[in-house]
């Protein structure tokens, strides 16, 4: 929504600007190395930057490019890219008191735009829906502010490795590079002792389940993590927003 001037004259269109500044760097080096990745798998130049353009998702993108080339029925490479953004769904669903005035092409446009930084830095400013049209214009605007720093750095970078993608030699590293950046920004969202404990689970299944093909290690651990995590926190977590803020 940054191409709305109604939007960027908002005060806290620029305070979403500072705020997701400084989570720029990693963002950007995430996408540089997948810009790489995919056109070292092979994909053309067009393709690569048709999917940073249109999937825009850096985890869903690594997650499915080797089973593309692995030639993986396309129903396996369809599940792998639901069950890695699954977490769009809940992101949504708690975004929906947040956007729901709105027409439905710029909730579907915001639906596009979210990201997991920027979702968390809005949810941690804006713990509650606004209740008045300034609080909803003012939140929108700030929302839309982390967009524009997530969206640029992503689709920047992304699109400067795909063109440096055939110049770049394998021992840079790249793909550790971009593995360290991701590990950076989700310790980052391990606010909660709930969401340490799904990123334990999630990381021991995909490690006992690493034989099974076509990357489906992936997948399992996602389903594991929240099936195990979702059943203790009805079970054993009484106040959830309670245990977030712990």
């Amino acid at each position: 929504m940054f191409f709305l001037s109604s939007v960027r004259r908002e005060p806290t269109f620029r305070e979403g600007l500072r705020d997701m500044a400084p989570v720029a760097l990693g963002i950007g080096a995430w996408g540089l190395m997948t810009g790489v990745a995919m056109v070292k798998s092979g994909m053309s130049v067009v393709e690569a930057v048709a999917m940073t353009l249109l999937v825009y998702a850096g985890s869903s993108q690594l997650a499915s490019i080797p089973l593309l080339v692995a030639g993986a029925p396309f129903w396996v490479v369809l599940a792998t890219g639901f069950c890695v953004n699954l977490r769009f769904v809940v992101f949504s669903l708690h975004l929906r008191p947040y956007l729901m005035h709105l027409p439905r092409w710029r909730r579907m446009t915001h639906g596009y735009l979210t990201a997991d930084m920027s979702y968390a830095m809005f949810t941690s400013h804006y713990p509650e829906p606004p209740s008045t049209d300034a609080q909803r214009r003012s939140q929108e605007a700030y929302l839309t502010g982390g967009y524009f720093v997530t969206w640029a750095s992503w689709m920047g970078m992304s699109l400067i490795g795909v063109a440096l993608g055939n110049l770049i030699p394998q021992s840079w590293g790249l793909g550790f590079a971009g593995v360290l950046s991701l590990v950076g920004i989700l310790c980052s969202m391990a606010t909660s002792r709930l969401r340490v404990l799904a990123a334990l689970i999630a990381g021991a299944t995909a490690v006992a389940a690493y034989a099974f093909p076509l990357k489906l290690n992936i997948v399992a651990a996602i389903g594991v993590a929240v099936m195990l995590c979702f059943w203790i926190e009805k079970g054993f977590v009484p106040n959830p927003a309670a245990e977030d803020d712990a």
